[in-house]
């Protein structure tokens, strides 16, 4: 009975951890001492913003994730500065500051999905955080995620869904990651090599360092040159490759690829409860 009792509360403990995150997320109010910069809603990391220490990246993140990203804290608080300076000089960048580290509001330890993406819509509305991912009244959608949906529906028979939130999908365990976390307004990988490819790939060096069973979905050809990384963990796991769901390739490969339905049964060979691809009819 005691042994039940505390997992209970920790349970109870996890669930409210992850409650007040996707909280957070939720909202583009000032609730996690964000700087409100004009119109611009600021990074809350950085030497500038007065966060030096790596348990204040729990404010934007869950907590497994800040203490798995600690060797990169310096990294995160020059790249929360390196935004800044850009507002500061009449630039602006997406996602908005809130939202940049969204993909790592759910639990390090749940994740057994892995979907990565290059770098964030340079559309303004349209990048929150969330690799292909869009808000749900954004219309008309990005052409990369209609190839999405046109797959799912090819592989598992699901309609495509008129909306772009895919947060039904995270809350099952799927990270929806960019390699690169931020982009300038209408300047595709403008913010390539500026230091976020070293906290990404510390993130997915943390994944496969869990033990834990994965899967990757590596579409195009940044996303796949990460397999080598994926392969040098303790974890054990397996990879899925592509082309590019973009309109420049995705009749090179990514048509036809089954990845919903292979990773389902990879997930199940493993153990593990399959995704519902499925989404709600409204975001």
């Amino acid at each position: 009975m005691m042994h039940t009792s505390s997992a209970l509360c920790a349970h109870r403990h996890r669930a409210s951890d992850q409650a007040t995150i996707r909280a957070r997320y939720a909202t583009t109010s000032l609730t996690v001492h964000l700087v409100d910069h004009g119109s611009e809603t600021m990074l809350p990391i950085g030497r500038i913003a007065g966060m030096t220490s790596t348990a204040e990246l729990t404010k934007i993140m869950s907590s497994d994730w800040a203490t798995a990203l600690s060797d990169q804290a310096d990294r995160i608080h020059a790249m929360g500065d390196f935004l800044r300076e850009e507002v500061s000089a009449g630039r602006s960048y997406l996602p908005s500051g809130d939202k940049v580290f969204r993909a790592f509001a759910e639990p390090l330890t749940e994740v057994k999905v892995l979907i990565v993406g290059q770098d964030p819509y340079p559309t303004p509305g349209h990048a929150i955080g969330l690799s292909f991912a869009v808000d749900p009244e954004v219309r008309p959608l990005p052409r990369s995620l209609k190839n999405i949906y046109k797959e799912l529906a090819a592989d598992l028979g699901i309609e495509p869904a008129a909306h772009g939130d895919l947060q039904s999908w995270s809350r099952q365990g799927v990270m929806l990651l960019n390699r690169v976390l931020t982009v300038a307004p209408g300047e595709p990988a403008s913010h390539r090599k500026r230091g976020w490819e070293a906290i990404t790939e510390q993130a997915i060096a943390a994944l496969v360092d869990r033990d834990q069973p994965l899967v990757a979905i590596l579409w195009g050809r940044e996303a796949r040159n990460l397999a080598p990384m994926l392969r040098s963990g303790r974890s054990e796991v397996a990879i899925i490759e592509s082309a590019h769901p973009s309109p420049l390739s995705a009749s090179r490969g990514f048509f036809g690829s089954q990845p919903f339905s292979r990773t389902n049964d990879l997930l199940v060979h493993k153990g593990m409860a399959p995704i519902d691809w499925s989404l709600p009819p409204q975001g």
